[in-house]
């Protein structure tokens, strides 16, 4: 019986040596897989603070000159976005054979600069990402600093969508189509945003994420921002639910008396339907800066604005990827 025994018990052995070893091996596997998962859900936007920091005091310099329309420095604003665009990859829109919307108003030549990033599996629903990028130019006379510089209006939002592009651009995480698009005009009217509405097919165009004075910290406190229209349309919840446990909030626009949601870009959208929202850091209430010659690089956060971009990716990305839609607007 012995000599039968001792073979049966080493086979045995080494079968439950066998089984620990395996179910270890599949415990790891697992956790490993739980990690990779957590690793890959926790990954943070990464965003080149020292290209924000480029983009914004190259775009609010002395050298382009306020970016009115019509102007000289304008049309070194317009190259160095068209210039990025072409860095970073993006197509021509449409019918465009340039990243230029040419068209004329009141006698004055401009243009909406517009990138095209392609969707997959959606391609024919749009994300627009805008901002402007004109200005108010610089004061006919005077003494003294004469340069309407708009660092925080809006060269800041651009700096976001160029920020922006680059960022999707890289991780390819699009199943829509985005548009990065800086809107001319802005302050003349909406006129920019205005002639593109007039282009498109709203329906094919699922959000609109504009980005207007993005620089300074809100009242609302460190690590927020707050978006207009927020009650239009659930655009905002679904932001406020992707940024859940990044430490960062969006709030609703805390200033409803100066009509915002209808005062930049997106609304040139929202009266078309797209539930088109504008995020904005500043407190516009106290604002020292705005619309003055005051409004410089120098006078802006740059942190607020690096983070405020990383919130936009995050906040933006099951949009992006086709998860979520928003629900569209109806302009009372």
């Amino acid at each position: 019986m012995k000599k039968f025994l001792y073979p049966l018990a080493f086979v045995s052995v080494a079968v439950l040596v066998s089984c620990k070893q395996t179910k270890k091996t599949s415990n790891e596997l697992a956790v490993n897989t739980v990690e990779v998962a957590q690793k890959k859900e926790n990954k943070e936007e990464i965003i080149d603070s020292v290209l924000v920091r480029k983009h914004l005091y190259t775009l609010a310099s002395d050298e382009m000159e306020g970016r009115k329309p019509g102007t000289e420095g304008m049309e070194k604003a317009t190259q160095y976005i068209e210039n990025e665009y072409k860095r970073i990859g993006l197509k021509t829109f449409d019918t465009l054979t340039t990243y230029r919307q040419n068209f004329e108003y009141k006698g004055i030549k401009m243009s909406n600069i517009i990138g095209l990033l392609e969707g997959k599996s959606k391609k024919d629903e749009f994300v627009i990402v805008s901002a402007h990028h004109d200005h108010l130019g610089m004061k006919e006379d005077g003494e003294g600093d004469r340069i309407f510089n708009g660092a925080n209006d809006d060269a800041s939002g651009v700096t976001g969508v160029l920020a922006l592009a680059e960022y999707f651009a890289k991780n390819e995480i699009n199943e829509r189509s985005i548009l990065f698009v800086c809107f001319t005009a802005e302050e003349m009217g909406l006129v920019g945003s205005e002639y593109f509405g007039k282009g498109i097919d709203a329906e094919k165009f699922v959000a609109g994420i504009n980005l207007e004075m993005i620089g300074k910290q809100p009242k609302t406190g460190p690590k927020t921002a707050w978006l207009t229209g927020f009650d239009k349309s659930d655009f905002g919840r679904i932001i406020q639910k992707n940024l859940e446990g990044s430490g960062y909030q969006l709030f609703p626009d805390p200033y409803p008396k100066f009509q915002l949601f209808l005062r930049s870009d997106n609304a040139s959208l929202a009266r078309l339907g797209v539930p088109s929202h504008t995020f904005s850091t500043t407190p516009i209430d106290v604002d020292a800066d705005y619309h003055k010659v005051t409004d410089e690089a120098e006078t802006l956060n740059m942190t607020v604005l690096t983070e405020t971009v990383k919130a936009v990716a995050r906040g933006t990305q099951s949009i992006i990827e086709g998860k979520d839609t928003p629900t569209r607007v109806v302009m009372e």
